[in-house]
């Protein structure tokens, strides 16, 4: 709903400069003195704007002021009647009915899955299009979704929001949905090939990788391969410890090639 508010707010000002240029164009035809067009032009302009004496937004419309007071005076006159969620406006009320009937009415072209919302599928595009609109100005690393830089920015800030009942552990990010299948022993995901079941998609997915073989992670000194890359980590340490050995026995040799 967002994006509608914008796109409200967009034709707002079209319309209000729409209207402008027209009395303009009225007034250029008569033998007024400047100050006098001036001054029956903004009167004409503050007839056609309201403006919200909470915090400044105008509107072309009255209803448009009336629905966007809604937002200051916390009215929610839509009920739901499946579960008695309220919202301020009936397009609003119209969009979460959506969760009970199921209707998802915007699919996309690329794979087909639908959507409920049209925001959510325009995010979902991201996916194909390999779009990262939203950096972080901490790093410069770069997301699909504005909700993931604010969940990665906690990391540099430390912020951490979610706090595990069970435990009083605290997470900077919603990861706190995972730490709490450790204490459930919820275990959703299963393998197809051994029935070994895993509490995390990316978990599951590291295991099928030994049944299939599949080792994606490469040293480049040695050429070996491995199913993690916290594997390949650990091997890579084998080969700089052999470094500094190396550069240690051929400091401690004599120019004669001998050792000292």
């Amino acid at each position: 709903m967002e994006h509608e508010e914008q796109r409200d707010l967009m034709k707002e000002r079209e319309e209000l400069s729409e209207a402008e240029e027209k009395h303009h164009v009225k007034t250029v035809g008569k033998s007024l003195s400047g100050s006098q067009t001036e001054s029956n032009f903004l009167r004409r302009r503050d007839k056609n704007v309201f403006i919200c004496p909470q915090c400044g937004k105008s509107f072309t419309q009255k209803g448009n002021l009336k629905r966007h007071m809604k937002i200051h005076t916390g009215e929610k006159p839509h009920i739901c009647n499946q579960c008695g969620k309220s919202s301020t406006q009936k397009g609003h009320l119209q969009t979460h009915m959506r969760i009970h009937t199921g209707e998802k009415p915007y699919t996309c072209d690329h794979c087909g899955k639908s959507f409920a919302h049209k925001g959510t599928v325009n995010d979902h595009m991201r996916i194909h299009t390999g779009e990262k609109p939203y950096t972080c100005d901490q790093c410069g690393k770069s997301f699909a979704h504005k909700g993931t830089v604010n969940d990665h920015m906690r990391i540099h800030t430390g912020e951490k929001l979610y706090t595990c009942d069970e435990c009083g552990k605290s997470f900077s990010t919603t990861s706190l949905k995972h730490h709490m299948k450790v204490h459930t022993q919820e275990k959703p995901y299963v393998c197809y090939l051994c029935g070994k079941s895993f509490s995390l998609m990316a978990s599951l997915n590291l295991h099928q990788k030994r049944h299939n073989g599949v080792k994606d992670h490469m040293c480049f000194d040695c050429g070996k391969t491995f199913v993690r890359d916290g594997e390949l980590k650990l091997h890579q340490k084998t080969h700089t410890r052999q470094k500094k050995l190396t550069s240690v026995h051929s400091v401690t040799r004599n120019s004669n090639g001998q050792n000292i």
